[in-house]
């Protein structure tokens, strides 16, 4: 997983969706720095999410997804 200038903020995570079969798995990006928050998900793990879940957006041509913790469905795996 690429380096990524993102910080989310408060109980949001950063999610990279990946495509798989007609499956999507995302990997969790959570910043090294600023307020620390005990989060159930950790950087690297897939995670199972709904398709309509999230907030789109495309850094360095690569597609990811912000969005809160809640809303991530499980950890795969």
């Amino acid at each position: 997983m690429a380096t990524v200038n993102v910080k989310p903020l408060g109980d949001r995570v950063l999610v990279q969706p990946l495509e798989e079969q007609e499956v999507k798995k995302g990997g969790i990006i959570i910043p090294d720095t600023g307020k620390k928050i005990d989060f159930t998900v950790k950087k690297g793990d897939k995670v199972l999410i709904s398709k309509y879940g999230g907030t789109e957006i495309k850094i360095d041509d690569q597609n990811y997804l912000i969005m809160r913790e809640d809303d991530i469905l499980g950890i795969i795996g």
